[in-house]
């Protein structure tokens, strides 16, 4: 029905009146896109069922890909792209009257992710599917997203994020497929037939339920599936009526409720605040939920296989997306020793064979570390089996380095009353990656140094990338017609093909229609903006923007002092020539987390000055745009002139925002950290705007100090003067010290990221893009440069590297091709 626009046009109509009792003229826009939704599950729906039960029949190796993360955005626009039906529905649409885009604006951003994590998650299961991979997502259908973020007089608001509250097309509970999930309880430790038998007895048990979402490939019959779990009660109400007092007095009823709302919780919210007690229960017991739910499932599909477990690690692979699910190696070694009658070596030999970790991060606080005591009473089988890898473990490090007691201890899984769960993930596993050569050569020289001595096969590096048919094809649909206009349309399969496109960059009718597109998009969020934020926006100036989570070490704070300065700059000198710069920015704050939440209170005092300041006007402006989402993104990437990277060199692990970025036709300001090294390495410096410390730098001064902020505050008068503005009323701090605690950050607590030692070389680097973007012809031919070389950070080519190299899966073609 959707090759034909005819056949469209008369199916969609007859589904509005059979569903819904409405005629065309009746229908909302909310309408529409349910009736569109529907049609395209019912559309792939035999595709989907085809895809499972050919990779039963043909006992594919199946890659599960375990994240407390996929930040999938909206699928509408996405899966009709991938079907080859976007033209003919669009086209449709407008004949019966309804614009596509106004209808994708219907559907929520899924409330399943928070940034870069669950985005790779996301990226990585669109190429799987496009690529004919047997790959799959499991994760929780969390009923609340992250946050919604409103802005109220400068400040982060936190609102819920009721993401499901109209339901979700695109889901299919599956009742049938729910699993049992047990917490707390004690072990009980017999002898039965010879062999010791470890069973958990009053223990708490719920039901884990799972909705399938469709993963749709691009121009092919695959149909993957994102598993996403919700708890449920696992009590049935009717039994505590019989016998039951009425009132208070009815402590089952009331038992029943606290155990029923302790339920729903654990798939409620996403990243529940962590900062107490009860917090971190709930964060540790998520973890466990998806692990244990998910293997259930894995393993319930294995055993259709009719094979012997000894064959697992051959035809499954479960990968963990940082540290979140490495309860999913004690979990296995659980069920392959209580349930399946397993001795210890073999199931060890089985898990080890079987799983494998990402590491995305350098930094010790995101190293995720859990008490002792929360994880022996709370999962206390699971504990014992942690305990056991660590005693086995430890054991191995005397034997192997007898007398290094301060070796094992840094080594330890269990040490100094805490699970740490990066340890367990590597011990644990066959393979870890990092997500970029500059932070994968970090981890095996310095935080994890002492594994890689141990286990240096394991260790090796997979840069990230991104799904470029969703961020260029879908995102910026001109220039995606541009480029296959100019190299044909072979690159949407291939995207390393979109290095034929440099070719163009000193061809001036390309370069004129590059500069065409970017300005059309700049009109378009020109217009987002002035709708959303009430501010007028020149299209004509340079759009700067640095849009990804709040945290110091990505250096929004850098950023805003940088605009503080050059309004200073055009205050002392108004009639000196400028170049207009619209500077946005887009960012949540963790909650609990104050400093970023006063670095948004002070990018909004920015934003409020130098809006307001007439002798701006032409000049600077500021736009902070709240709620940050993949569909926002959507709107602000294809927009940019320039994309901010600026994280300290060595924190940021890879980064994919630089990537969307780059591909779009933005220049990079950035420092030489994560994905960054490598796209400098592509492009060359010319290409790009480099300045900062470099990783090596940056950890001498960790290792042996020799820094003081308070020197560069004292002796660069620029510096100075915007770090008083932070705590002296004037023209951004509307009362006595207002911005303190960013002020004592800086000086108070030495500029844990150096913000300030890099003051000067932004600022530089800042009046070098500056005298770039005057040449507008030149500036064209670096954007061109820059989408050439994007297609190798493809996801594609990234999940090709991992299948090859880590899971040992192949495409699937041979059952689908018959048809």
């Amino acid at each position: 029905m959707f090759d034909n626009k005819e056949f469209f046009k008369t199916a969609f109509k007859e589904q509005l009146v059979s569903r819904l009792g409405k005629s065309m003229e009746e229908a909302t826009a909310g309408d529409i896109y349910k009736i569109l939704g529907n049609l395209i599950r019912e559309n792939i729906g035999r595709e989907w069922a085809e895809t499972n039960q050919a990779y039963k029949a043909d006992r594919e190796k199946q890659m599960y890909y375990f994240s407390m993360e996929f930040l999938i955005g909206r699928l509408l626009g996405n899966n009709l792209l991938n079907l080859g039906m976007y033209d003919t529905v669009r086209e449709g649409l407008k004949e019966l009257g309804w614009d596509l885009e106004t209808i994708e604006e219907q559907e929520p951003d899924a409330g399943l992710g928070n940034g870069g994590l669950g985005r790779l998650a996301a990226c990585f299961l669109d190429s799987l599917a496009s690529l004919g991979y047997a790959g799959h997502g499991c994760g929780i259908r969390y009923k609340y997203g992250l946050f919604e973020q409103k802005i109220v007089d400068g400040h982060q608001v936190e609102l819920p994020d009721p993401w499901l509250q109209k339901g979700y097309v695109w889901e299919e509970r599956r009742e049938d497929k729910r699993v049992p999930v047990s917490f707390w309880g004690r072990v009980e430790v017999s002898e039965k037939n010879g062999r010791t038998v470890f069973e958990t007895v009053g223990d708490e048990k719920i039901w884990a339920v799972p909705y399938d979402v469709p993963v749709i490939g691009y121009g092919s019959p695959h149909v993957n599936t994102l598993r996403l779990w919700s708890a449920e009660s696992a009590v049935d109400p009717a039994i505590l009526r019989s016998g039951a007092q009425s009132g208070p007095a009815n402590k089952g009823y009331y038992q029943f409720l606290d155990y029923n709302r302790s339920v729903e919780s654990i798939s409620e919210f996403l990243y529940p605040d962590d900062s107490g007690y009860e917090g971190k229960l709930l964060r540790l017991k998520q973890q466990y939920f998806l692990c244990s739910a998910g293997l259930r499932s894995v393993l319930r599909t294995f055993e259709k296989l009719g094979l012997p477990f000894s064959e697992l690690p051959r035809k499954v692979a479960v990968h963990i997306n940082d540290t979140h699910p490495t309860l999913v190696i004690p979990e296995l070694m659980r069920i392959l020793i209580d349930e399946k009658g397993f001795g210890w070596d073999e199931a060890w030999s089985l898990t080890i064979r079987t799983v494998s970790y990402t590491n995305h991060t350098l930094m010790s606080e995101a190293l995720e570390k859990w008490p002792v005591n929360m994880v022996r009473e709370l999962l206390p089988r699971v504990y014992m089996i942690i305990e056991e890898i660590n005693k086995r473990f430890c054991g191995m490090l005397l034997e192997r380095f007898p007398g290094r007691q301060d070796l094992v201890s840094r080594m330890a899984i269990i040490e100094s009353g805490q699970v740490k769960m990066a340890h367990l993930a590597v011990v644990g596993s066959y393979s870890v990656n990092g997500v970029a050569r500059l932070h994968t050569e970090l981890l095996k020289n310095d935080v994890m140094k002492p594994f890689y001595g141990l286990f240096p096969e394991r260790f090796n590096n997979k840069t990230n990338g991104i799904a470029h048919r969703r961020w260029l094809m879908h995102a910026n649909p001109e220039l995606s017609r541009l480029v296959c206009d100019g190299i044909g349309t072979g690159w949407i399969e291939n995207p390393e093909r979109l290095q034929e496109l440099e070719r163009f960059k000193n061809d001036s009718l390309f370069r004129e229609e590059i500069l065409r597109i970017k300005h059309g998009n700049k009109q378009r969020l020109s217009g987002e903006i002035r709708q959303k934020q009430g501010i007028a926006v020149d299209p004509e100036s340079l759009f700067d923007v640095q849009v990804k989570r709040l945290h110091g070490y990505k250096r929004q704070l850098l950023n805003a002092l940088h605009i503080m300065h050059l309004y200073h700059a055009i205050k002392d000198d108004p009639t000196a020539e400028r170049l207009p710069r619209t500077f946005i920015f887009a960012a949540k704050a963790a909650p609990a987390y104050f400093l970023a939440k006063c670095i948004i209170k002070l990018i909004h005092a920015v934003m409020d000055t130098v809006n307001r300041d007439p002798q701006m006007e032409g000049r600077l402006k500021v736009v902070f745009l709240e709620n940050y989402s993949v569909s926002l993104a959507e709107k602000i990437i294809p927009a940019a002139n320039v994309s901010e990277q600026i994280s300290t060199a060595g924190k940021e692990a890879s980064g994919t925002g630089n990537m969307k970025f780059m591909m779009n036709g933005a220049l990079t300001v950035g420092t030489l950290d994560g994905a960054n090294v490598e796209m400098h390495e592509r492009i060359g410096a010319e290409n790009m705007f480099l300045f900062g410390l470099r990783s090596e730098e940056v950890m001498d001064y960790y290792k042996h100090g020799g820094y003081w902020a308070r020197e560069i505050y004292e002796r660069d008068p620029r510096v100075k003067r915007v770090l008083d503005d932070l705590i002296v009323p004037g023209p951004f701090c509307r009362h006595d010290r207002e911005f303190e605690v960013i002020y004592q950050s800086l000086l108070d607590h030495n500029d844990e990221f150096f913000v300030l030692r890099d003051f000067a070389d932004y600022a530089d680097t800042h009046a070098a893009v500056e005298r770039a973007y005057w040449d507008a012809q030149d500036w064209a031919a670096k954007s061109i440069v820059n989408i050439a070389h994007s297609g190798h950070f493809s996801s594609d080519c990234t999940v090709k590297r991992y299948a090859s190299e880590i899971w040992k899966i192949h495409p699937v073609r041979n059952a689908f091709e018959i048809r």
